[in-house]
């Protein structure tokens, strides 16, 4: 049986303690240095409490140190790998291979920095040892099921979050325009910056828009198909998010999952164990996203652009009807509508940049609040903050439980209690003959059921029937919750019986090496401005005069394509 994991990202330990509480099977995390993402950076003190409570259910932490190193941090990059050892995580997640030789026990992820897009790769990445590899985004089901037929290590790959614009590990433009290098987790996002499109004669084609900026990717319909092709892991990313964009995102995902389970429950089951109950409703539309995209999935270009808003929009409320001396009246997109105070709106103005206001009071569609001067009647306004959404995934936070099934036996007037959970861990526990049989023992079987079908600590009990064998004691209610809680103890004190990790195999042979130059490319793209455009060639336009260039201000940005691989450089 296949165990399909759900990995989600965790910026501080709390976020993390969320993720595991909303239904995921594993986290990523920085440590305090070396990982992607330099604004997330946690102590190792933080992770080790993180491992403690996600261990509880079987789930997974993995530590990221993906950044390359330079040679004078590499004494710094061991010592940090034996403090996140020591502090519990299953894995790291890497891309400099020099992390693979500083730990003999921790299992290693190739990080999805390692540009991984074809079988050949794989093979390579798995003859240094990795046990897991994280994929490209920009690949088709296709290309999965190849990359999955050419390793044996597990292959994770991205379903949900924010899109590189170029394959990832292969990206110089933000260290060439700001020197903040993304290889060392400082990316300036020069993605989402605005540009003018230029042709070889300098006239303007497209003016001040967010030419790279790539769409949000959403794949939570596509979880079956991925999983059919070799997925194992299926990641969010996020590591920059706040907590309820990670609870939102994660009990979605979460759910589907589940539902993918029970659909073929003799083929697939989850990483950890436990189920999160309870809470709030989630709606991926009502956190953070630039608008969705499946990106190359089906192995066909679409419209993956988000160039008229490379921020995050949110759902379309509606145009301004007329503007009031205190703010706006809406007219809403669509019935069923409702405003709250405190909800973000956002709109673009007429020279491509987004707009966002705060409404202070929302009565009905009549919105007041600090009207930004630019706002016009019959502006579209999105709202990318719903307040009472973030009231919702507050107020309603899953709880996560461990079913424990109870075999209860009343035997001579002792009540015998042996606790089986859902991953096998298995205790017992008594109690002693009272000197009072029951009056009334039905009512009395009836109490003994309910007692001990209640929750202790985090397992969930379920007590649904009493074999007896002789008269029916008479037990008090104390007596019944000591019992109950005795088996949690009980089972606190053994470890779950957690589902193993692959560990990869190095092999001494091997010559492949992972190569950063970047050959004076500063990007390379599955993505086409001029597809986008509708300017292909391919599509029966007529071909521009070449090349074209991207202008931000002084810097002009050379655009090569490439038809015969369907691909883009930026120089």
């Amino acid at each position: 049986m296949k165990a399909l994991e759900l990995l989600a990202p965790a910026r501080t330990i709390n976020i993390g303690f969320a993720a595991i509480d909303c239904g995921a099977d594993a986290v990523y995390i920085a440590g305090p240095a070396f990982g992607a993402r330099q604004a997330a950076g946690n102590s190792v003190e933080d992770i080790a409490q993180l491992c403690e409570y996600a261990h509880r259910f079987g789930a997974r932490i993995y530590a990221t140190v993906n950044t390359l190193l330079n040679p004078e941090e590499i004494p710094q990059a061991r010592e940090l790998v034996k403090a996140l050892e020591q502090a519990g995580v299953d894995a790291l997640i890497v891309q400099d291979p020099a992390v693979l030789s500083m730990s003999d026990t921790l299992i290693m992820h190739a990080s999805t920095q390692c540009a991984l897009r074809t079988p050949e790769k794989a093979r390579g990445l798995e003859s240094l040892g990795f046990g897991r590899l994280v994929l490209e985004r920009e690949l088709s089901l296709d290309q999965i099921r190849a990359i999955r037929d050419a390793v044996n290590t597990e292959i994770e790959f991205f379903v949900h979050g924010a899109l590189c614009v170029c394959y990832s590990g292969q990206c110089y433009l933000s260290e060439h325009l700001t020197g903040r290098s993304a290889n060392r987790g400082a990316c300036a996002q020069p993605c989402r910056s605005l540009y003018d499109l230029e042709d070889a004669s300098g006239k303007v084609l497209v003016r001040n828009k967010a030419l790279l900026s790539l769409k949000d990717y959403q794949l939570i319909h596509r979880l079956e198909e991925l999983a059919d092709a070799g997925v194992c892991s299926f990641k969010i990313e996020g590591r920059l998010k706040g907590e309820t964009y990670v609870r939102n995102v994660v009990k979605a995902y979460s759910e589907a999952l589940d539902a993918l389970v029970a659909r073929y429950p003799d083929r697939y089951r989850r990483s950890s164990f436990g189920h999160s109950r309870g809470g709030f409703v989630p709606d991926l539309d009502k956190t953070f996203n630039r608008g969705y995209t499946e990106l190359f999935l089906d192995g066909q270009r679409g419209q993956w652009s988000s160039m008229d808003a490379p921020k995050s929009m949110g759902e379309y409320a509606g145009t301004v009807a007329r503007l009031t001396p205190d703010g706006l009246v809406l007219q809403p997109a669509r019935e069923g509508l409702q405003l709250a105070n405190g909800d973000g709106f956002a709109f673009v103005n007429k020279d491509g940049s987004i707009i966002g206001f705060r409404a202070d009071v929302c009565d009905g569609f009549r919105i007041r609040c600090r009207r930004p001067d630019e706002l016009k009647e019959g502006v579209k306004l999105y709202r990318n903050i719903s307040a009472a959404f973030e009231r919702q995934v507050e107020a309603g936070k899953p709880v996560r439980e461990i079913d424990v099934r109870l075999e209860l036996t009343l035997k001579e007037g002792q009540l015998l209690a042996c606790a089986v959970s859902e991953d096998g861990r298995k205790v017992q526990a008594q109690l002693p003959a009272p000197a009072d049989t029951a009056r009334d023992p039905e009512r009395m079987l009836q109490t003994i059921r309910e007692q001990l079908g209640k929750r202790s600590g985090l397992y969930a009990f379920q007590a649904p029937s009493v074999q007896v064998e002789g008269a029916v004691p008479f037990l008090p209610t104390s007596a019944l919750n000591g019992l109950r809680r005795d088996l949690a103890a009980q089972l606190d004190q053994i470890s779950v019986n957690a589902l193993p990790l692959y560990r990869g195999v190095r092999n001494p042979e091997t010559s492949f090496r992972l190569e950063y130059a970047s050959n004076g490319e500063l990007m390379r793209s599955k993505y086409c401005i001029r597809h986008e455009l509708g300017l292909c060639p391919k599509q029966g336009k007529v071909k521009k005069a070449e090349p074209l260039f991207l202008r931000n201000g002084k810097e002009r940005l050379q655009l090569t394509f490439h038809c015969d691989v369907c691909e883009m450089t930026v120089r």
